[in-house]
């Protein structure tokens, strides 16, 4: 079997991949610089004549789909949501797809955790404050930067999902007040968190954190509505996808300083456009340009998994 890997993959774990199953033909997008467009893809599995084939970002379309033959053996994504795939010409064409849940939940509520109390603490607009030499008054920083805890802070959680869950429990750590809105989630499950309805969560928490799929049904789900509903002292955390929130009225409840302020890691164009850069640039927002699931661990992670789970498909299939 011939299997073309376009995700970052250990070199351990493709070793361990070739003796199970031949040739590799390894080709990640990050060494290219950008992920496959569909047309691209599907020229690069005629040349390689891949029987199968292990993606993160590339455009996995019915049309690339329909266009391979023989139709791949497998096709595994280094990713937990498929939402660069057509699941469904997988499926109508009986091809396994194999999934990386849970690979990057660590790296994201840590990173939230982290940039939530570089917010609270003013560390990047000290750091630069201080490289840019201006610490001449001893006293000025003192009161210039003083900042507040995390511990003790009123939560509320949208969408308690892998990464949601990692999250509270993080936030828990600081003796955090959780509270989340996750229609899909039984209460009777997570008995230390209080369920509340998305109007509640916006209006009752000093932090909201954003913790959603991009679907139809989540397509700007957070609106100006809910927005306007944060109080004055509030802190708005979106680590997930920016097509969740409506992006125009964020930007203006920051410009008015209706609330403290945002830690974004996600928006509606990377690299931004300048509305992007008209949010990114704002004074009360701490932004990171889409790097929460990036860690080397998560590499490590995602082959892990699908090894993991290829090991299994391989014992199930004697033809391979």
């Amino acid at each position: 079997m011939r299997i073309l890997v376009t995700a970052p993959y250990p070199v351990a774990r493709l070793t361990e991949l070739e003796s199970w199953f031949g040739t590799l033909i390894y080709q990640p997008w990050i060494d290219r610089g950008a992920a496959y467009s569909a047309a691209e893809l599907t020229a690069l599995i005629k040349e390689t004549q891949a029987d199968a084939l292990i993606t993160e970002l590339d455009e996995l379309t019915q049309d690339v789909i329909n266009a391979w033959e023989p139709k791949p053996r497998f096709v595994a994504i280094c990713r937990a949501t498929p939402s660069n795939i057509d699941v469904l010409a997988l499926s109508d064409q009986g091809i396994p797809l194999i999934t990386a849940p849970t690979r990057n939940i660590q790296a994201v509520a840590e990173l939230l955790i982290g940039n939530v109390i570089s917010f609270y603490r003013h560390a990047s607009r000290s750091e630069k404050w201080l490289k840019e030499g201006n610490w001449t008054d001893w006293l000025y920083p003192y009161k210039e930067f003083r900042g507040q805890q995390l511990s003790e802070k009123k939560v509320g959680i949208v969408g308690l999902g892998a990464v949601g869950r990692r999250a509270a429990r993080l936030f828990e750590a600081f003796s955090c007040d959780i509270s989340y809105y996750d229609p899909y989630v039984s209460a009777e499950d997570f008995p230390q968190y209080k369920p509340a309805s998305l109007q509640e969560i916006f209006a009752a928490n000093e932090i909201v954190s954003i913790h959603l799929p991009s679907t139809p049904e989540t397509k700007r789900l957070i609106s100006r509505e809910l927005l306007e509903l944060l109080p004055q002292d509030s802190l708005f955390v979106n680590t997930s996808r920016a097509s969740v929130v409506d992006t125009e009225a964020l930007i203006d409840i920051l410009e008015r300083k209706k609330i403290r302020g945002a830690v974004l890691d996600v928006f509606d164009h990377e690299p931004p456009e300048e509305q992007d850069m008209r949010l990114i640039r704002l004074e009360n927002v701490l932004a990171t340009p889409h790097i929460a699931g990036s860690t080397e661990e998560v590499v490590h992670n995602h082959a892990a998994l699908i090894n993991n789970a290829l090991a299994e498909w391989k014992a199930t299939w004697t033809s391979v």
